[in-house]
């Protein structure tokens, strides 16, 4: 089965093409990046080379059609299926859904809770049911799935109980399929059964999260309610105090919204450097002695580890601290200082094996380390299209 994974951000659109049958083949995949600028560009990949062109995206519609028109021109075949990656599914999904009405009203209804990711989801889901002729099945996979295994200790808010269920107000996680890779992906390294691994998993990209695994399984994670709550970010704050909002809606005289989008669109790495949310550039600044800068990666840092911490407590130790997303895979320098001052749990970090593991999986602790840490390859977009498969194939195989 051909299936297309769609796995949008808030201003990107990654995508590939996957053949999953037996051993699972990648024909094509890409990026749609600064959709909503028309800077808005296209990187597409396949068996004839990589190539690089300006895009007409305005929006994650227009992205959708800007990848099937691509896929088109290289003559590859058309996808079979598609598999949406939604970030929040509230307490309703615990797997992959078939979409339907019902599924998309469920998304756009919990937009409120995940306003940088849920819209744009659904915009390229409709697109791409009005952009196949005939239509093909389409499928979600929700982000919070993975942590549906949290216990109430961890799930709950200690909130009035009558608040909680008229609400449906809980710690939901997200980030799911990432951290589900990182397991798998320790799992298979070290030839270790998921079902014994204890990990932390550390998703470190422009947003954020970090997930105690026990047994393979989510027992705790960084991100709550909303994907707002947790470890700082590129532009988000991660956890504050909760009376902020109320004391700035006073001070500033704005609505709670306002600062929500404050919080999630000028905090984090941005607010804090006031010049950039990407932690290459602010590698850069702080060696040309920008303080901002440096200040904005120093508390990135300390959260990060501040978090690894508190899940080797939750956990009584674990095996591994496994990174992934584009910062854990690609920031020797970042990984060094998280793991710095973790010596008290017996990791001893490897130097040479830390600044070599750039774009590629290893184990950057040293032979004597009493627990390892490992860099890993997140592929999202595969996981969800062999999600997407598995369900259509089960649904066919049990429809006869």
């Amino acid at each position: 089965m051909r299936v297309l994974a769609i796995n949008c951000g808030s201003s990107t659109l990654k995508f590939k093409l996957v053949d999953v049958d037996g051993a699972t083949r990648t024909l094509a995949k890409g990026l749609v990046e600064r959709i909503g600028d028309e800077k808005a560009s296209l990187t597409f990949s396949a068996e004839g080379g990589v190539s690089h062109q300006r895009a007409p995206a305005p929006d994650h519609e227009a992205a959708i059609l800007v990848v099937l028109d691509r896929l088109a021109s290289a003559s590859l075949a058309a996808p079979e299926a598609f598999g949406h990656r939604v970030v929040h599914g509230g307490d309703r999904f615990s797997g992959p859904a078939l979409i339907d009405e019902g599924v998309m009203s469920h998304i756009e209804d919990l937009g409120e809770l995940a306003p940088l990711h849920n819209g744009p989801s659904l915009a390229a889901i409709k697109a791409s049911l009005r952009a196949t002729s005939p239509p093909v099945p389409m499928v979600a996979v929700f982000d919070t799935a993975f942590h549906r295994t949290m216990p109430e200790r961890a799930s709950l808010y200690p909130i009035p109980r009558e608040l909680t269920e008229k609400h449906g107000i809980r710690r939901y996680g997200f980030h799911g399929t990432a951290h589900r890779c990182m397991v798998e992906r320790y799992s298979a390294l070290t030839a270790t059964p998921a079902e014994e691994t204890s990990l932390v998993t550390l998703q470190l990209g422009n947003g954020c999260s970090a997930t105690a695994v026990s047994g393979g399984r989510s027992v705790d994670t960084s991100m709550g309610f909303t994907p707002l709550e947790g470890l700082m970010m590129g532009t988000r704050s991660g956890s504050v105090d909760p009376s902020l909002v109320g004391f700035l809606m006073r001070r500033e005289g704005v609505d709670a919204s306002l600062i929500e989008g404050w919080l999630n669109k000028r905090s984090g790495l941005l607010g804090i450097s006031e010049t950039s949310r990407d932690v290459r550039t602010l590698l850069g600044a702080e060696e040309r002695g920008d303080r901002r800068a440096a200040l904005a990666l120093q508390m990135f840092c300390d959260r990060v580890r501040k978090h690894v911490g508190a899940y080797l407590a939750v956990l009584g130790g674990a095996d591994a601290i496994i990174f992934g997303g584009g910062i854990g895979e690609n920031a020797p320098l970042i990984r060094e200082r998280v793991l710095a001052g973790l010596g008290w749990c017996g990791l001893v970090l490897d130097p040479r094996r830390n600044a070599s593991a750039v774009g590629v999986e290893a184990r950057i602790t040293s032979d004597v380390s009493k627990i390892h840490a490992y860099v890993v390859l997140v592929d999202e977009e595969t996981r969800i299209a062999e999600d997407t498969a598995h369900l259509l194939l089960a649904g066919v195989e049990g429809d006869e």
